[in-house]
């Protein structure tokens, strides 16, 4: 494999960085079809063969992020020993680094067992039903569901009850709970943010929600490990990578972490406002392949 080319161009014309670019999947990359179009695959995968290190941090595990990504290349890297290697993506919003070469857990974060049990009695209480996932192995994650699901929810499983590298256990809670990597829960959007708000002073742990972007009214809230977000996971990498420059790509409150710690933070056109007023940078929406023909135009210019 040939040395790492390190030429390349910042938002402003100027050479010679090397370059981390970091999207998100849902309303960024992925097309209205909940996709990679062929046309951004095709230019993502001449750019990794240009040797861009261009990745993904996305809340998704790696059972979703492993097919979509199935047929973009996975870029590499120039360790510290000198060793090309991998690119890992960001997933569950920075809980885990994935190899999908290795089809494994380089790292994965999980919460104390402590906290994890507090987190589900708050659950309980406000009478929502997360799906709790836990971690088995560097590979795979047992997903727990404690009663009948909601309509929401059954949609959200349907979706992903074939999926390898995850099994789903209905009706059931984990037998332990000192492995768990993320609670997940869906719900209408007033109840999703009090519950937050009730987390927020019951332990430390990374909880966040958003609205969906599919169903109106809906809000997500996914639950990490203390210090767990995209903005750490973002930097933590480039730091591993040798980044001088990281660029990332959002349309969702909860890019807005990672957003903040970019040198460059791009926003395609069908991102939240907020999304839009915080970004340095606005391209086209998610459905004209806006990130890859941004990154594109950048690199060849």
């Amino acid at each position: 494999m040939n040395q790492m080319d390190t030429r390349q161009t910042d938002a402003f014309g100027r050479k010679g960085k090397r370059t981390l670019y970091v999207t998100d999947l849902d309303g960024t990359l992925l097309d209205g079809e909940s996709r990679v179009s062929d046309k951004s695959v095709e230019m993502l995968n001449a750019l990794v063969d240009r040797e861009v290190m261009f990745t993904i941090a996305t809340a998704r595990t790696p059972a979703t992020v492993q097919p979509l990504l199935s047929r973009i290349r996975q870029s590499v890297y120039k360790d510290a020993q000198g060793e090309i290697r991998p690119l890992p993506a960001i997933v569950m919003t920075g809980a885990g680094e994935w190899n999908r070469q290795t089809l494994s857990f380089e790292s994965c974060i999980t919460i104390p067992e402590a906290d994890a049990l507090k987190i589900r009695d708050v659950f309980a209480a406000h009478g929502l039903h997360p799906f709790v996932y836990c971690l088995s192995g560097n590979s795979f994650l047992n997903v727990y569901h404690p009663s009948a699901m909601t309509s929401r929810e059954n949609g959200f499983y349907q979706d992903r009850r074939h999926l390898t590298l995850k099994r789903f256990h209905l009706d059931q809670q984990p037998a332990r709970w000192d492995s768990v990597a993320l609670f997940f829960g869906i719900g209408p959007v007033g109840m999703v943010e009090r519950l937050v708000k009730e987390l927020d002073g019951v332990t430390e742990c990374a909880a966040a929600w958003y609205p969906d972007v599919f169903i109106p009214e809906t809000g997500l809230i996914d639950i990490y490990a203390p210090g767990v977000s995209k903005a750490s996971a973002v930097k933590s990498l480039a730091h591993k990578v040798g980044a001088d420059e990281i660029v990332v790509f959002g349309d969702n409150l909860n890019d807005l972490p990672m957003m903040a710690v970019a040198d460059v933070a791009v926003a395609v056109e069908n991102a939240l406002p907020e999304v839009k007023e915080k970004a340095d940078v606005v391209i086209g929406l998610n459905t004209d392949d806006a990130v890859a023909r941004w990154i594109t135009e950048r690199e060849m210019d």
